[in-house]
């Protein structure tokens, strides 16, 4: 008779292993929707509450709180600190921030799990938040230098000279934009050419797009969604579940203009995430701490990888770089993996970093490497909507893939996960999950 595989083990002999205990987060919902009165640190503090409540861990027992964020508030700079102390954490448990754009919450994680592998903590709480519904804007320079200067003026006279001169065009604010620093260029316009230079069509974006909104929905609607906890907005109604689901038609989706290259541009509003407002948070530990408090682990957190490109020609395509030096690390291979979490920034984002994980010469040509590391097969890639359609607050995306990556594992039976991700600056993160012995 044949003999079973065995099972293959991923720890490192002398360093902590790290569980995942559990994860939630609140209802990603569309910006301008019913968190558009609150601030960063509200949705992050009813995170850290939920994930309280779920797990009854007394509050002393965390040793470190980190967050992630990605255009901050200026009045809560260290958005962690101030939800920790929100959220009834003891104000003896230190707290930090950390941005990484689109991977900051995977960040925040990786953060936890190095202190956690280096014996400095023994329970992190890990997460991530973005609002932005009410970001800053701030005045023009010119104002700026006035008002600062006006503000150490000391007589009348001074002010009033000082005054006298704010010209009409001073009052041009400064808007935030999601575009690149070092180009100018928007993400948009990246994911644009990005799908011209893949050959991806704009019927074939739109099809990605129906297909992760119809997968969410069902996913929705059976209940599979388990990292969403309620949120009770203070003035308003309990919000429930994420609002941006929406299956359309293909035919609907075709009547959308371009959103960035216009009139020949394949990006629409409708295959791109939109913006949008949520936080989550995320109990590590190590594996004995875990096991000691009579806790049932979800997931280790296995290898993980940070890599970085060209912001101009290659932004969004981070996973494809990602993958193999993962799985390498690890000593997988992409058939070893069940369950695949991608962040989706855009449909021609995921179609481009899939053709380009299937390609020897794009391999060979940009990544320095023998061969292709193979596409991810699409009935075990993101089964239960992504970015796309539950939406993409950008601090807060990593821990949503990480915990469904943990639950989907459950429920399919599989053994290993691989989350992957793009972020602004042409970086990006994967990761590997395996999940608990059951």
């Amino acid at each position: 008779s044949a003999q079973p595989k065995a099972k293959k083990t991923l720890g490192k002999s002398g360093v902590k292993n790290v569980v995942v205990v559990e994860g939630v987060r609140i209802p990603f919902l569309q910006s301008g929707t019913s968190y558009v009165d609150l601030m960063p640190h509200d949705l992050a503090r009813a995170a850290l509450q939920g994930l309280l409540t779920r797990t009854s861990i007394p509050r002393d027992v965390v040793d470190y709180i980190v967050y992630g964020t990605v255009i901050q508030e200026v009045k809560t700079s260290n958005v962690a600190r101030e939800a920790a102390l929100g959220a009834g954490f003891s104000d003896k448990t230190p707290a930090h921030t950390v941005t990484m754009a689109c991977i900051s919450s995977n960040q925040a994680m990786t953060t936890g799990v190095g202190m956690i592998a280096a014996g400095q903590c023994d329970v992190v709480v890990a997460g991530g938040v973005e609002l932005m519904s009410d970001v800053p804007i701030r005045h023009s320079r010119k104002m700026r230098k006035t008002m600062l200067t006006l503000n150490r003026a000391k007589t009348l006279g001074q002010k009033l000279s000082l005054i006298s001169k704010i010209r009409p065009d001073y009052f041009a604010p400064e808007l935030p934009a999601v575009a690149e620093f070092s180009t100018s260029e928007t993400m948009g316009h990246s994911a644009d050419r990005l799908a011209a230079a893949f050959g991806i069509s704009r019927l074939e974006q739109d099809e990605y797009a129906l297909r992760s909104h119809t997968l969410a929905k069902k996913a929705q609607e059976e209940g599979l969604l388990l990292d969403v906890v309620p949120f009770k907005v203070p003035g308003k109604d309990t919000v429930t579940k994420d609002n941006g689901i929406r299956p359309s038609s293909l035919e609907q989706m075709g009547k959308l203009k371009p959103a960035f290259v216009k009139p020949y541009g394949t990006v629409t509003a409708a295959n791109s995430s939109f913006l949008t407002d949520g936080a989550s948070a995320i109990l590590l530990m190590s594996e004995e701490k875990a096991l000691a408090m009579g806790y049932k682990p979800k997931a280790y957190l296995r290898d993980f990888v940070y890599v970085s490109q060209d912001p101009k020609d290659q932004l969004l395509l981070g996973p494809t770089y990602a993958t193999p030096k993962v799985l390498e690390k690890a000593g997988l291979t992409l058939n070893n993996i069940d369950v695949f979490e991608f962040h989706e920034a855009f449909a021609g984002q995921i179609l481009a970093n899939l053709k380009a994980m299937d390609s020897d010469w794009f391999a060979q040509n940009y990544m320095g490497r023998k061969a292709k590391v193979g596409a991810p097969p699409l009935d075990k890639f993101n089964t239960w909507g992504g970015s796309l359609s539950l939406g993409h607050p950008f601090g807060a995306t990593g821990c949503r893939l990480v915990i469904t990556a943990a639950h989907r594992l459950k429920k399919e039976g599989g053994q290993f996960g691989l989350v992957a991700a793009c972020a602004a600056g042409g970086q990006g993160h994967a990761m590997i999950v395996e999940l608990y012995p059951q």
